[in-house]
């Protein structure tokens, strides 16, 4: 007998130290906020990473959490350290890594002393400079998996709760419940997607950290096949390489009694697939072009996702009409005006001759440089004479280094006809040139 309630406590000392494992929250803590940037319909949020404070894109699409960018963060100790290869979407088959284990992660009072993270060696991957700003890893199931997590796309803020009965009850009130599976660390819904007549029933990946509204991978089976009226594209950029494929229109997303009519959906083509590890049957992905129009409570322990409409329920679905991809090259130093009106013996501003005055002084900024990264073959854009590399001065007489990349990419989805003037440089001569955003799709 007493060797089986040895046995006994032995197994819930073991299930209670696995269930304790990834983040959980500091002392007398029972619900945390987190403000994050929404660049692209991507969240990034700031954790510290053995002490030192890195930036990370929040993806419900991955299970490990993933650093790259670090040649600049030299101070940052690894211990544990083992090298491996990792692949994923794109081309290339593998990339070099390394697995590090017992790192110290810390967020706002939700901590994990015991993380294991992924290391990228190929300092090519630069996920910074599609963004326009600093980005140093991805982080995924280990922030979701035990506890309720909130996103407010609105208020741009990530809520993290214990679970209490009050909050169970608020959340079965105002929200929709919906069943989710939790497959290799990432979370699966099933949906309806709308091909001309038909209405095809599929498991997709929530993968909020994809910046795109669907993915749809061609499947005979299902008979997933891309609408006549489509555009080749540059997709994206996955740990493997660049991806490509097709963009067109379906003419329905069903998410339980949420309806989305006619949005832009992404076909990656089959090169770009074939290195990734899909779970069986799964036929997409669902990405923050639809996610950020709820506000959302992912439950990975009770295998729920909980839904509300917010104020961007109902905004188009845009894509970038221009055909080029623009990416954030690096900095440079910008001399700017600045009007000094006073000093300690007064103002130093005065009239003559009814012309105003001014003392100026000048400052130096670091400003962003960017560049076209890729250009859509027959678009607008190459026609008008643009080319891949070109160094972007200015859009729409606007010096580039006064926009963020996400101003940026608006003005290129804005509207149906809108002329667009650049000035580049491109082999230390400026060119101007200028085209109209035309609506393909």
């Amino acid at each position: 007998m007493k060797n089986k309630i040895a046995i006994l406590l032995l197994i819930l000392f073991f299930q209670n130290v696995f269930s304790q494992q990834g983040f959980q929250f500091d002392k007398n803590v029972k619900k945390i906020a987190i403000p994050f940037q929404l660049i692209n319909n991507l969240i990034f949020i700031p954790i510290q990473v053995n002490g030192v404070e890195l930036n990370f894109l929040l993806d419900t699409g991955v299970k490990e959490t993933i650093l790259f960018g670090l040649n600049d963060l030299e101070e940052i100790n690894f211990k544990n350290s083992e090298t491996i290869k990792m692949k994923g979407f794109g081309y290339n088959d593998f990339v070099d890594g390394i697995k590090s284990r017992n790192n110290r992660l810390i967020v706002n009072g939700f901590l994990d002393y015991n993380h294991e993270v992924y290391i990228v060696l190929d300092q090519s991957f630069n996920f910074s400079s599609q963004v326009g700003i600093p980005v140093n890893g991805i982080i995924g199931f280990n922030f979701f998996k035990n506890y309720l997590v909130e996103t407010d796309y609105e208020r741009k803020k990530i809520f993290v709760y214990k679970e209490t009965e009050k909050i169970r009850k608020k959340i079965i009130k105002n929200y929709k419940s919906i069943d989710i599976n939790i497959e290799n660390g990432k979370p699966y819904i099933k949906v309806q997607v709308q091909l001309k007549e038909r209405i095809i029933e599929t498991k997709m990946l929530l993968d909020n950290g994809s910046s795109d509204a669907i993915w749809l991978f061609e499947n005979q089976k299902n008979k997933i096949e891309i609408p006549e009226q489509n555009i080749d594209d540059y997709l994206g950029r996955g740990f493997s390489g660049d991806i490509f494929g097709k963009r067109s229109r379906i003419d329905k997303l069903k998410i339980d009694n949420f309806e989305f009519i006619n949005p832009i959906t992404s076909f990656p083509d089959s090169l770009s697939v074939k290195n990734s590890n899909l779970v069986n049957n799964r036929e997409g992905s669902i990405g923050s072009e639809i996610l950020m129009r709820f506000d959302i409570i992912y439950d990975y322990p009770n295998s729920k996702i909980y839904f509300k409409k917010n104020n961007k329920f109902n905004q188009p679905f845009n894509y970038n009409m221009s055909g080029i991809e623009i990416q954030h090259e690096g900095l440079q130093w910008v001399k700017e005006e600045e009007e000094l009106k006073k000093n300690p013996f007064g103002t130093i501003s005065f009239d003559l001759a009814e012309e105003r005055v001014v003392n100026l002084k000048y400052k130096f900024s670091l400003k962003p440089i960017f560049k076209i990264n890729s250009i859509r073959k027959n678009s607008t854009a190459e026609i008008s004479g643009l080319q891949k590399d070109d160094i972007i001065i200015a859009i729409n007489q606007k010096d580039t280094y006064k926009y963020s990349l996400q101003e940026i990419n608006e003005i290129l989805k804005s509207e149906d006809g809108k002329w667009i003037y650049i000035t580049i440089e491109r082999n230390n001569k400026i060119i101007k040139f200028k085209f109209q955003l035309k609506k393909l799709l």
